[in-house]
């Protein structure tokens, strides 16, 4: 049968157009790629990039009063939100614009349309055109939860917190994963007063117990109300602004009410539960390590598939697509050892295993500093830093690495090189420090807190 295409991608976010690059210009193949809303995918146009941008707008009061205590006579206005609101319009239309053209150039053809699929060799366009094509790799991401409860008919989600026609003077962020957790520290750095709710213990749940715990304590010393063990029941318009019904009986009221409780699969209405294609319990695409499905010519990527939600890791796998299917190179994403970073205020890096998941596997040592770092000791600030590793005992190997402070995220980045290298203990002791750095405490820490 003569095929349209060598392969058809539904889903225009980061996994989804490398592999539709590399299959097409790297492995020669006829490409097609529909994406129903913008091109760039959650990361770009929703997510990663315009929320780290509001990060960084959300620092600056800070670093304002810092420098007035190291002596500038510096001062700060208002934050002149729709004004930050356009050049974030602006940078996320060149994106996007950045996207198309990588796809063009490439010799991918765009179908701006959203595509289900009908067999396992063709996809239907929303407009009813039907195309054929040798293999479909699915890379549709994922969408916001929010359960139903009186009310969720007044909350926004992630998706809405970048075109806001005005920040709110108070608001509920409910949740308490990174997405939660940075967002509450993002609109009380522009000056909103902000309570989050989590129903959990503690916020940050997967990541270190030691490292979350001391980002949760910074962000309570900075004005954040946390209420961890609470939830919303209901929620109720009144006349100046959304009522929280919660579960520890309280009543309050707030201006915005933000849900971040978690994303599902973006798997829905695409026909592949019709076509055998094998789902999971929260929908998500079950695939093997070649990220194929259970039907031979469909294949998935990426966060639809609930592997490792990050974008870099949608990247690989869709890289290790192409690579497998057009370039005849079997490649298979690994999912060892990645790190990660939370942009709440202090940032948490992290890469590895925690030292809770550590226990499990057998005998460890653990290696903590927290200190005041000199930039904000020097002001008599009361910001505390900490590093680290979690260490196996029998073998030296650093098993995970956990760091909370300024630009923890950069700092984990060049950490995880040598953890995924197999470094030991031994081999941070023999690193010469830099000096006078935070960082250097991951090299002169000479003595376990604990083992276990």
């Amino acid at each position: 049968m003569a095929f349209e295409y060598d392969l058809f991608v539904i889903g225009g976010g980061s996994g989804g157009v490398r592999a539709a690059r590399i299959a097409s210009g790297e492995g020669g193949a006829r490409v097609g790629l529909a994406e129903e809303s913008r091109m760039g995918g959650t990361c770009a146009i929703r997510g990663c990039v315009p929320k780290k941008l509001m990060v960084y707008a959300s620092g600056f009061p800070a670093a304002i009063a810092e420098a007035q205590a190291y002596g500038w006579d510096a001062t700060i206005g208002a934050f002149d939100w729709p004004r930050f609101r356009g050049a974030l319009e602006t940078e996320l239309n060149r994106l996007e614009g950045a996207y198309r053209k990588t796809l063009t150039k490439a010799g991918v053809t765009i179908h701006d349309a959203r595509a289900t699929v009908i067999d396992p060799h063709t996809v239907e366009l929303a407009d009813g055109q039907r195309l054929t094509t040798k293999h479909i790799l699915i890379a549709t991401g994922g969408r916001s939860f929010v359960p139903d409860i009186p009310g969720a008919d007044l909350v926004v989600t992630s998706n809405d917190m970048f075109h806001l026609p005005a920040l709110p003077a108070r608001a509920l962020i409910v949740g308490g994963g990174y997405i939660a957790s940075e967002f509450a520290c993002i609109l009380h750095g522009l000056g909103v007063k902000v309570t989050q709710y989590y129903r959990g213990a503690q916020i940050l749940r997967g990541f270190d117990d030691e490292a979350r715990g001391h980002v949760a304590s910074a962000m309570q010393d900075r004005g954040i109300a946390i209420k961890c063990g609470t939830d919303v029941m209901r929620l109720d318009r009144v006349a100046d602004g959304i009522v929280a019904k919660s579960t520890d009986g309280s009543d309050q009221t707030f201006d915005l009410v933000l849900y971040a409780t978690g994303r599902l699969p973006n798997s829905t209405g695409l026909g592949l539960a019709a076509l055998g294609v094998g789902l999971g319990r929260q929908g998500q695409i079950l695939v093997d390590d070649y990220s194929q499905t259970t039907v031979p010519s469909i294949y998935a990527v990426g966060d639809v598939t609930d592997r490792v939600n990050l974008t870099p890791v949608a990247i690989r796998e869709g890289h290790a697509f192409a690579d497998t299917v057009f370039r005849g190179i079997p490649t298979k994403a690994d999912h060892e050892m990645i790190a990660s970073a939370v942009f709440t205020q202090p940032e948490l890096g992290s890469v590895g295993m925690s030292e809770e998941a550590a226990r499990e596997r057998g005998p460890i040592e653990v290696y903590v500093a927290a200190f005041r770092p000199m930039k904000t000791a020097f002001i008599d600030e009361p910001d505390r830093v900490m590093m680290k590793l979690v260490v196996c005992a029998d073998t030296r190997r650093v098993l995970g690495c956990h760091i909370v402070g300024h630009e923890a995220g950069e700092m984990i980045q060049l950490a995880a090189i040598a953890i995924k290298m197999g470094a030991t203990k031994e081999d941070f002791d023999r690193t010469v420090a830099v000096h006078p750095t935070m960082s250097e405490e991951l090299v002169t820490m000479r003595h376990p807190v604990r083992r276990a």
